[in-house]
């Protein structure tokens, strides 16, 4: 093989499927998010961003920046090692009991990322825990699917955010079995919110464990933040919350959340905690004062919520496609890949405004959309000009315009089912077939014209032969 050659191909394939991503270099303006400076070669100009996870631009926040500041002039950059190697500081050591007091819960842990918090803790529970059964939402996330892989534990999908067929798949497992109910509460993609309180009563029912990724909620909902869980009262109902640092808190980092034995038993076991350098210091200290504020302040969720509010009114003026749910996250729904990069490009190239395109694999072939995410720092004049630009832009590419939808619009191939088969092996990759070549029978009625052709060839290579064929 030529390896070279290899690889240049394979880039080929995706830029003429539409699905070659390019990163935007941004400079981000501290104390005026959303806006950024776009770098080109040598053109610089000044940009809106729309898609941010930094959902409450807690990333500017002064009292945030501050506690950075004094931190990095009295503990240096790094934090020197391992937490097990000289590389725990007194500031990773507050932050655990912040985290561990947002949720209730006894004790926390902190971990490089939140990827990183679900893929060691999931793969070590799973792994250790003598014949334990992971049962999983099928549109979870690829690092909840990764560490449930690694684990090489058997694995149980059950429909999205369906508590009949979780209660099915329980019901075929051996009563005496450990299990392990993994779920999220906000999912990035569609913004739908989980039936937290009845997948707790079915837990209970079938004595199983209970683990939370409460990534695009913490910070944002609840009391004092601690998400979905904090917000319905159910955060002593689960076995074990995760959760991200460098989203509605606007650092970096992931965590969890549960008894002091769970954690300490993570802690003692996972080689993604153990192997890895810790946290600076400093971010450390900022994700403190974060949290500490949203403890206190419901001023951005307010705003966050208002701004969600008016963008999702105007789009469904113009009969802009979004998707209806719950969340803060808004989904423009293209449902083509190349026209969703069109629409995105023209928006940046003659508009300033910044969105990427999502598209396989983060989303299924025929699901293309814009994923809009308003922000308290958004002014009105931010979401007119965003308004007034799409339109033009829609109108202009011909794109169809529909009354906002639900989830039963949206095409027959489900998001977790394709996901998760795509990064499954062996045995979990044929428990996806049935799904996923049911779904193929609309095959023709997603992504219009520029997808029909080449979507299930796209998926014949993509998938496991023994998913697709």
């Amino acid at each position: 093989m030529i390896y070279e050659t290899f690889f240049r191909t394979e880039l080929d394939r995706l830029r003429a499927e539409g699905r070659y991503r390019i990163f935007a270099d941004l400079e981000r303006h501290v104390g005026a998010f959303p806006n950024a400076t776009h770098v080109n070669g040598r053109k610089r100009r000044r940009v809106t961003v729309w898609c941010s996870n930094d959902y409450l631009g807690m990333g500017q926040h002064p009292t945030v920046l501050a506690a950075m500041h004094e931190a990095l002039d009295r503990c240096g950059a790094g934090a020197g090692g391992t937490r097990n190697i000289a590389g725990t500081n007194h500031y990773h050591v507050m932050l655990e009991r912040e985290l561990a007091d947002l949720h209730g819960k006894e004790s926390a842990l902190l971990f490089t990322s939140g990827y990183v918090s679900n893929w060691a803790s999931l793969a070590t529970l799973a792994s250790r825990i003598p014949k334990c059964v992971v049962v999983s939402d099928a549109s979870n996330h690829a690092s909840m699917i990764e560490g449930i892989r690694h684990s090489r534990a058997e694995c149980r999908i059950f429909k999205h955010n369906d508590t009949a067929d979780l209660r099915r798949v329980l019901s075929e497992i051996d009563p005496d079995r450990p299990k392990l109910i993994a779920f999220e509460s906000v999912y990035s993609m569609d913004g739908d919110i989980a039936p937290i309180a009845e997948i707790c009563d079915i837990a209970d029912e079938f004595r199983a464990m209970t683990y939370l990724d409460e990534v695009h909620a913490v910070g944002l909902y609840g009391p004092r933040g601690g998400g979905i869980s904090d917000r319905e009262g159910l955060s002593h109902r689960l076995t074990v919350i995760e959760g991200t640092l460098a989203k509605g808190f606007g650092v970096v980092g992931g965590y969890i959340a549960g008894s002091a034995a769970l954690c300490d038993f993570i802690r003692s076991f996972a080689s993604g905690f153990i192997f890895t350098t810790a946290l600076p210091p400093s971010v450390a200290a900022g994700a403190v004062a974060s949290i500490r504020h949203l403890k206190t302040s419901g001023l951005e969720r307010a705003q966050q919520q208002r701004r969600v509010a008016q963008v999702r009114e105007r789009l469904s003026e113009l009969g802009l496609p979004h998707l209806e749910n719950p969340s803060h996250i808004v989904p423009v729904m293209v449902n083509d890949a190349v026209m969703c990069k069109r629409v995105c490009d023209m928006l940046l190239e003659r508009h300033d405004i910044y969105v990427q395109p999502i598209n396989y694999p983060t989303v299924p072939v025929g699901t293309e959309r814009l994923r809009l995410t308003p922000s308290p720092a958004h002014s009105d004049a931010d979401i007119d000009h965003f308004i007034a630009a799409l339109d033009s832009v829609w109108t202009e590419l011909g794109l169809d315009r529909t009354e906002t939808h639900g989830d039963d619009a949206l095409p027959a191939l489900d998001v977790g089912v394709l996901r998760q088969a795509q990064l499954a092996s062996g045995p979990r990759a044929l428990h996806h077939a049935p799904q996923f070549t049911a779904g193929l029978a609309r095959a023709p009625e997603i992504g219009g014209t520029a997808s029909q052709g080449p979507l299930a060839r796209l998926l014949a290579r993509l998938l496991p032969s023994r998913v697709y064929g």
